[in-house]
């Protein structure tokens, strides 16, 4: 059977039978693959360590007709140990891992995908940053790129040239006033700068937010999410609410 090598970010893994485990991955060149990885969750597993949630590898694989099968793992940049360390970058870690599996399909490239991922988990675990923001950043852009782009200064439907005050889920983002549908939310000048600043990567203007508008910015990031993913993120809900 044919064999290919790939660096790869494990976005879940889960059991099959008494020793073997499924891993997902995400890879730039294959996109998400779904593989087998005999014996890992023996004791004496050579690589079973490496294959983990938030961990980045140099995978090889064998093409099988349902499943692929790991034949080797190496370990590129180990996230998954230092982030687990702490509650709330570890469940930020696991809404990005969750939402990449979503937003990406099997046997298509996924470059920036890959990359905007590994960057995220790689913030994640140097902590320079409020755990919460940098995974606002990241919802915002895997958005962008899945094709679902936040109007966050001119309108979502007229083009009339920002920044307007009402965000609308539905229409896209914000809405100039001619365009504002009912249950339009208002948010804060302050909260639409930092959703500008958090999919820019302007970290000088996000890190100086203040709290309220990061919970206001965070929920609309939610919502928005939410809407547009049809099965939603299961862990979101562990996220911790700062008020």
């Amino acid at each position: 059977m044919p064999t290919y090598r790939e660096a790869a970010l494990v976005l879940r893994t889960h059991k099959l039978g008494e020793a073997d485990r499924i891993v997902t991955m995400l890879t730039r060149g294959r996109g998400k693959v779904r593989a087998v990885a005999k014996g890992v969750r023996r004791t004496k597993s050579k690589f079973g360590a490496r294959l983990e949630p938030g961990m980045v590898v140099d995978v090889q694989c064998y093409e099988g007709r349902n499943l692929d099968t790991v034949t080797q793992a190496v370990s590129l940049a180990s996230y998954g140990e230092v982030i687990a360390q702490d509650y709330p970058t570890y469940t930020a870690a696991h809404v990005m891992l969750e939402t990449c599996e979503q937003l990406t399909e099997e046997g298509e490239p996924a470059v920036q995908h890959f990359r905007l991922l590994a960057g995220g988990l790689a913030a994640l675990a140097a902590r320079e940053h409020d755990p919460r923001l940098v995974l606002d950043s990241y919802l915002i852009r895997a958005l962008a790129i899945a094709g679902w782009r936040a109007a966050l200064a001119d309108c979502a439907r007229c083009g009339m040239t920002g920044p307007h005050r009402a965000f609308h889920v539905p229409s896209g983002g914000v809405v100039c006033p001619s365009c504002r549908p009912p249950g339009s939310s208002a948010p804060a000048p302050e909260t639409m700068a930092l959703l500008r600043a958090l999919f820019a990567g302007d970290w000088g203007v996000a890190d100086l937010s203040e709290q309220r508008h990061r919970s206001e910015a965070s929920g609309l990031v939610a919502a928005y999410l939410q809407w547009h993913l049809e099965r939603g993120v299961r862990s979101l809900r562990h996220v911790e609410r700062s008020v």
